[in-house]
């Protein structure tokens, strides 16, 4: 018999007693960590890296500011001497970065979440037969899936929230307010990659696999059902997303261009008598050449924050409905 154990048996009641007793996590939270492990992992990393991109996009951008402010180089006009430019050119670098790369990741989180997390979480549970074995616990089907589902929501919620963050702050910073940037915040990979879309759109796409998952019970099945999902609600919401706020209308005098960081959902010419015209139409037309107003609607770039709300209510709302599905589902297992 080892010495510990001696130990143990010798020990008196009260010696247990003050012995402080090391926090664990027990039932299922523990166990839903665990399942997790390799996906809190690889969030963790790569949350890091974009982090770390975001921030040295930051960094090189503020850096080649201040240079152009010493040296008198950091108005446009300066640009076209051959020593402000050399010093303006390191900028395009940080700005390329992102908006070819990180906005276009950051746009695809939200896909990668659905295939990637949702569909598999259920689906894996149904094709190896290991959901059978939630009728033989101590718990409800329901309070298994809450503890099932908690986990990878709250960590891809957190991913995506800091993401959105830093992105938004970023592009606020250092290229709305930032020397020789255009980036409008209604383009197609600026728009999803700012504010509380990414957010929204993440929570909408995981729970979307996770239905797709329990519905087909197969992981490969689940994945394109849960990617074809997403894509299509994409297109969806872009093509009604004009219509969550009121659009500005003018009437504006032929040439003027429409207002900088601006959406515009329409633009005809008005003839003399008062007749708008599409543009396509007016090539080579002396009639349009001597029109006095173009009409413009358009939303300017202040309705990107409500445009933003209304989208993730509906979103929200969404994924409310695919949750009670999922639970009602869950609870006639068989």
């Amino acid at each position: 018999m080892s010495t510990d154990v001696l130990t143990e048996r010798a020990a008196s009641p009260a010696d247990r007693r003050e012995r402080p007793a090391k926090p664990r996590l027990r039932g299922l939270l523990w166990l839903s960590l665990r399942q997790n492990r390799l996906l809190l992992r690889v969030l963790a990393v790569f949350l890091v890296l974009a982090v770390a991109d975001l921030v040295w996009v930051h960094v090189a951008v503020q850096h080649v500011v201040g240079v152009l402010r010493r040296t008198g180089c950091y108005e446009p006009e300066s640009w076209g001497s051959d020593t402000c430019w050399v010093l303006f050119s390191p900028i395009s670098r940080p700005h390329f970065w992102f908006v070819s790369v990180l906005q276009p990741l950051v746009t695809a989180f939200p896909l990668l979440v659905g295939v990637f997390v949702g569909a598999p979480l259920l689906a894996q549970e149904y094709e190896r037969g290991t959901i059978r074995l939630v009728r033989a616990q101590s718990v409800g089907p329901a309070r298994w899936l809450t503890a099932r589902l908690l986990v990878p929501a709250a960590a891809v919620l957190l991913v995506s929230g800091v993401l959105a963050a830093l992105m938004s702050w970023v592009w606020w910073t250092d290229l709305v307010h930032g020397p020789g940037a255009f980036d409008p915040p209604f383009q197609a990979f600026t728009y999803p990659a700012l504010g509380v879309a990414p957010v929204a759109w993440t929570l909408f796409a995981f729970t979307a696999g996770v239905l797709a998952g329990q519905a087909t019970r197969r992981v490969l099945p689940a994945m394109a059902l849960t990617a074809g999902a997403v894509v299509v609600a994409h297109g969806l919401v872009r093509w009604v997303r004009p219509y969550f706020h009121s659009a500005v209308e003018v009437l504006v005098s032929a040439g003027t261009a429409q207002p900088p960081n601006a959406w515009l959902l329409g633009r005809t010419t008005v003839l003399p008598d008062g007749t708008r015209v599409r543009a396509e139409y007016c090539l080579g037309s002396p009639e349009c050449a001597q029109a006095p107003e173009t009409w413009l609607r358009y939303h300017p770039a202040r309705h990107l924050v409500p445009i933003q709300l209304v989208e993730a209510g509906v979103l929200v709302a969404l994924t409310a409905v695919v949750l009670v599905v999922v639970f009602r589902r869950v609870g006639r297992l068989r």
